[in-house]
């Protein structure tokens, strides 16, 4: 079940809130863990053990943790915890992947193929399993208390907001709300203006740009004119961010409008001038996990530059492995490690000093790691570079710009560039500051409802008359 849906819009989240406010207190941490399941059973339902397993497992290590008699004990159950949640995600994620390269090299040894047939990715598999690994390793490090309830665990793992492509929320910083968390009328108004901007983005820019992008991407190298490989790669740097950026403002939102507080995801990443802030501004909860869960445990920096070099480029290519089990995401992973490295060196200084080198130096980089990103194999990948730097034979003609650079695509992308900037949160501080009971901040509310409800219902209007267009990040 996807947010930007009219299923989701109009039905299950209108039931799940008057369910949810209708019931007494007491009740209503059931009320989301059953709209949770539900929610994940609409789609993936043949899965639903597999989650619900992995609750119950992580619940009880995490006790059998808490209750160890020493620091062997503790770690021996850290082990096993740690163990069997990487153990889920290889047989379900990697599996195929590694089938797939065997059976590559084997004809070199002499050997038969391996037969396996292909397994279904579990939705969300890689978010709740990186849920449940911060939360044993937490209570392994004393930074959380185990949960004795299983139900209040449970409504950590499952509640449907974060349940499919997070943001990854650390148990620490919600466990006391998910005991006594309260929505209050600013909070469910703060909630539902930040869910509606997000359907905008996802539904009005992400949606619009994401069709012309895929248009892009399909053509053949043959036919891949250096101006279309252009077009594509822009139409997909502005379509993941505001297609992810959006599914979290949603996620902030519908937590928000249940009484929940979480950290933002995203902070205006296209505006860096580094690719190391890229990552301090991209997808922030998925980076800080990595940060605190694999790159400090390595070492870090506490053991010279060489190794924390190679702790990075490590960290990378498993955040690139993570995305995804194919080579093109575990070279993108290898290319910001990479670059993250160079930018250590004397490099990194130069783009201190020179701001605007900064700008498209990062944005230069992060869109050719987009490339990756987005291809499905190498071949296509290198077709696609190779048109993008001028190299290409591909006949205009044939696919003239014209046919994929209209009216609505051309309007889509300027508004994508501005509001991928600053500019939107000075607007909405501007509004804040003169929200009061004068005239003039009566104008600016009066206005501010009518922008929301022109978001809302162009979105609305959108998906009627669309089709399935599922989260980028629903793959992972």
């Amino acid at each position: 079940m996807v947010f930007a849906s009219p299923l989701f819009l109009f039905l299950f989240l209108p039931v799940t809130l008057v369910a949810y406010f209708a019931s007494a207190r007491s009740w209503r941490k059931g009320v989301l863990i059953c709209a949770s399941v539900f929610f994940y059973a609409w789609g993936e339902a043949k899965y639903l053990p597999l989650l619900l397993g992995s609750v119950a497992f992580n619940w009880w290590t995490g006790l059998r943790i808490a209750e160890g008699r020493d620091t062997r004990a503790r770690k021996r159950w850290l082990a096993f915890g740690v163990a069997g949640n990487i153990g889920a995600l290889v047989v379900f994620k990697y599996a195929n992947f590694a089938v797939a390269n065997i059976n590559a090299i084997a004809p070199i040894f002499a050997l038969g193929p391996i037969a396996l047939d292909a397994i279904p990715l579990p939705l969300g598999i890689s978010f709740f399993t990186f849920h449940a690994i911060s939360y044993v390793v937490d209570v392994y490090k004393g930074n959380a208390k185990a949960q004795p309830r299983i139900p209040t665990f449970a409504l950590y793992i499952l509640l449907f907001p974060q349940l499919i492509a997070g943001p990854i929320i650390r148990f620490r910083d919600i466990a006391a709300q998910l005991d006594r968390h309260r929505s209050r009328l600013a909070d469910f108004a703060y909630g539902a203006r930040r869910f509606t901007l997000g359907l905008g983005k996802k539904v009005l820019i992400a949606n619009t740009l994401g069709a012309t992008a895929d248009r892009v991407f399909a053509l053949p190298g043959t036919d891949l004119t250096t101006p279309l490989a252009w077009l594509g790669i822009v139409c997909y740097t502005l379509q993941i961010y505001f297609d992810f950026s959006g599914y979290s403002d949603m996620a902030i939102g519908l937590m928000r409008m249940f009484g929940f507080r979480i950290l933002e995801n995203f902070n205006y990443p296209y505006i860096s001038r580094s690719v190391r802030e890229f990552w301090r501004r991209w997808h922030i909860s998925l980076s800080n996990w990595f940060r605190d869960y694999v790159y400090v445990p390595l070492g870090g920096n506490r053991r010279g530059a060489r190794r924390s070099y190679v702790n990075l480029v490590i960290v990378f290519l498993l955040c690139g492995l993570w995305h995804g089990a194919s080579w093109p995401f575990v070279l993108w992973g290898a290319w910001h490690g990479v670059f993250l490295v160079l930018e250590r060196t004397s490099g990194g200084r130069a783009l201190e000093r020179h701001r605007w080198m900064g700008h498209v130096y990062a944005l230069a980089v992060v869109m050719g790691g987009w490339v990756l990103f987005r291809c499905d194999t190498l071949a296509h990948a290198r077709d696609y570079y190779v048109a993008l730097i001028g190299l290409t034979h591909a006949d205009p003609i044939r696919q003239p710009l014209a046919q994929y650079f209209d009216a609505l695509v051309a309007t889509t992308l300027v508004i994508g560039a501005v509001f991928a900037t600053p500019l939107a949160r000075t607007i909405g501080s501007w509004r804040d500051r003169t929200s009061d009971a004068s005239l003039r901040g009566g104008i600016v509310i009066a206005a501010d409802l009518m922008w929301l409800t022109l978001v809302l219902a162009a979105s609305a209007a959108t998906l009627a008359a669309g089709t399935y267009n599922p989260f980028i990040y629903f793959r992972f």
